[in-house]
């Protein structure tokens, strides 16, 4: 009769299974990093090109910013010096090519408008990217400096419909270049006779213009100063030049 000796496994010990548990944790917890944390710098990557085209569009605004202060400046000088003619004894005294000079430019409101770049601040607001309170009150500047460039277009759109009572139509023609620029007129025109009533409805105009204008100019200074804060909190922040 034969004997069969029946081998037995060793069963493994139970910190055998831990081990490996352990090891297995370990590989699915070290490539969760990996992935969080290219995940993590691809995000970061693509935060940088966003606040790399911001400040772009902020340096941009800068310069329109100044240009727009400087016009600003320029317009006050030639409101103030319409008012004072058109209020004289004698307006007609006065060199009637700068009169009309001054008359066609106040109105013009194209070198007036602050156009942002807001590309960049359109995208973040879409993406929910708004979190820096510097890029919040950057935004609210613009809507603002927007909406008392609105209400200033009203009062031009008020001047021009009184303007008929001065100048003459056919002079503002001639004064314009093939490119809408005004050129002041090579011979004396004339101003039209006007009633008192004329002119008091002139003065107010005119008064409304300049303090649209001086108010324009006011938020455009302090919005400037918020874009100069933004481009330094953001190269800080960002570590860019």
């Amino acid at each position: 009769m034969e004997v069969h000796a029946h081998s037995h496994t060793e069963r493994k010990k139970w910190t055998h299974y831990l081990w490996e548990f352990l090891m297995l944790f370990l590989a699915v917890f070290c490539g969760y990093l990996a992935e969080y944390q290219l995940e993590h710098k691809i995000e970061r990557d693509r935060e940088k090109q966003f606040i790399r085209s911001l400040l772009n569009d902020v340096s941009t605004d800068t310069v329109k910013l100044n240009n727009l202060i400087n016009v600003r400046n320029q317009r006050e000088n030639w409101l103030d010096s319409l008012t004072y003619v058109m209020n004289s004894q004698n307006p007609r005294s006065f060199p009637p090519a700068d009169v009309y000079y001054y008359a066609i430019f106040i109105p013009r409101s194209i070198p007036l408008r602050f156009i942002p770049n807001d590309g960049t601040i359109q995208q973040l607001k879409s993406a929910g990217g708004l979190r820096l309170i510097s890029i919040i009150g950057y935004d609210i500047g613009v809507r603002n400096l927007t909406r008392i460039g609105e209400v200033e277009e009203t009062l031009i759109n008020d001047y021009r419909g009184i303007a008929h009572y001065f100048f003459d139509g056919i002079v503002f023609d001639s004064m314009l270049d093939a490119n809408n620029i005004p050129r002041r007129p090579k011979y004396a025109p004339q101003l039209y006779s006007f009633s008192d009533q004329n002119l008091h409805e002139l003065n107010y105009k005119l008064f409304s213009i300049k303090a649209y204008n001086r108010a324009s100019r006011r938020e455009s200074k302090r919005l400037l100063q918020q874009a100069e804060n933004l481009l330094t909190i953001l190269k800080k922040e960002y570590h860019l030049k």
